[in-house]
């Protein structure tokens, strides 16, 4: 199946600007959270999770999007960027040698000697925290995968007592010059692969590649207010890059925990409140939670179920927010259950004399009753 256009799947328009796009984002990220769809709907959610996240990672680089807004998919997909018919490999990787150091680009550089040095590949991580560590913030240690040199070649590739030889292909220059009719391409030998060198007799511990597979511990800041779906750039804990190249960074999602009261939206929180049968009809103060601990609201004399108040700056101060956003208590009303004989002779006894007062005492009915007669009557 063709892939969509990102900016189709963000919903925003192809000019634009990098706040338009991550509130997007942000917005889809909430919607088909994993978390938030559950059932027959969790797989088609999901896919359309990872697709605004792809869109988003696209979007949000701006050498990335460049490409992408004069290639399209093929000028970023490594799946649609394969050798052609005369040997040459997709556009971007033919004519990135000729075009780098005009436009920026980063994906290969002469090295020492004349080698082809690429930078490495980014890491992504996801980090699951509770909403009180993303409204208080947290320092963290993670383990990511890591490269250690070679302790037996100590990063050589080459078997002890044996050394790397150089590329008869490129002579140790680590790329080629191709030709197609008029234009001289220069293209990353295929024979070493960039290095300038060829192993004859590999070490047996790194198979010839100089390293290892290794963990390393990592302290990371998470900054109070951060939202699910949001990242930290780890700059330079990505994959090492390739004959001295620089190494990729490290993005560590965001993937906020379902929690057992709150309901975060923005900077914003939302809890269900359940409050008694007398207390709704007599009015009364209760005692509601907070992320700095608990607070007291005042029940009005005959409160709906469904009432709504505000707690100003009770919610979440979000990362990029100058003050914090409000908690919302929405009143359930509580049905008594497992009543003795007495309650429910007493109870009987209110309903008989409410019946007495009319509509007076239950407003509610007597409009519904309205509305169910106009209905009929239509």
């Amino acid at each position: 199946m063709a892939k969509r256009d990102y900016y189709d799947v963000l919903g925003v328009p192809k000019n634009a600007g990098e706040d338009e796009i991550k509130k997007a984002y942000r917005k889809l990220a909430m919607k088909y959270h994993p978390d938030r769809n559950q059932g027959d709907a969790a797989k088609t959610a999901e896919a359309k999770f990872k697709e605004a996240k792809e869109a988003y990672e696209m979007l949000s680089d701006a050498q990335k999007r460049g490409v992408y807004d004069q290639y399209g998919h093929a000028g970023v997909d490594p799946n649609m960027r394969g050798a052609g018919a005369d040997g040459f490999g997709g556009f971007a990787e033919a004519f990135g040698d000729i075009f780098g150091d005009i436009f920026g680009g980063q994906r290969a550089r002469g090295g020492h000697g004349g080698r082809q040095v690429f930078r490495g590949g980014d890491l992504s991580y996801a980090m699951e925290i509770t909403l009180e560590e993303a409204a208080r913030g947290k320092e963290a240690q993670i383990r990511i995968p890591t490269w250690d040199n070679c302790g037996t070649c100590h990063g050589s590739g080459a078997k002890p007592g044996t050394k790397p030889i150089t590329c008869t292909t490129c002579h140790g220059a680590g790329a080629v010059q191709m030709r197609q009719g008029f234009f001289s391409v220069q293209q990353t030998c295929p024979t070493c692969r960039g290095s300038g060198r060829l192993i004859p007799e590999p070490c047996s511990t790194c198979h010839g590649q100089g390293k290892v597979k290794a963990n390393k511990t990592l302290e990371v800041r998470i900054p109070a207010g951060i939202d699910d779906g949001m990242r930290i750039r780890s700059a330079g804990n990505g994959e090492p890059g390739t004959n001295g190249g620089p190494p990729g960074d490290l993005y560590i999602e965001i993937r906020l925990k379902k929690h057992e009261i709150f309901e975060r939206d923005g900077d914003d929180l939302h809890c269900e409140v359940p409050v008694s049968f007398a207390v709704a009809a007599l009015g009364g103060e209760i005692e509601v939670p907070t992320l700095a601990g608990n607070a007291a609201i005042d029940i009005p004399e005959g409160t709906q179920s469904g009432k709504q108040f505000r707690l100003r700056g009770k919610g979440i101060k979000g990362v990029r927010s100058s003050y914090p956003g409000d908690l919302y208590c929405h009143v359930t009303l509580e049905t008594p259950v497992k009543l003795t004989e007495h309650q429910k002779k007493l109870l009987k006894e209110l309903d008989e004399s409410l019946k007495k007062g009319g509509s007076k005492h239950t407003p509610g009915s007597g409009s519904w009753a309205e509305r169910l007669k106009g209905f009929f009557n239509a």
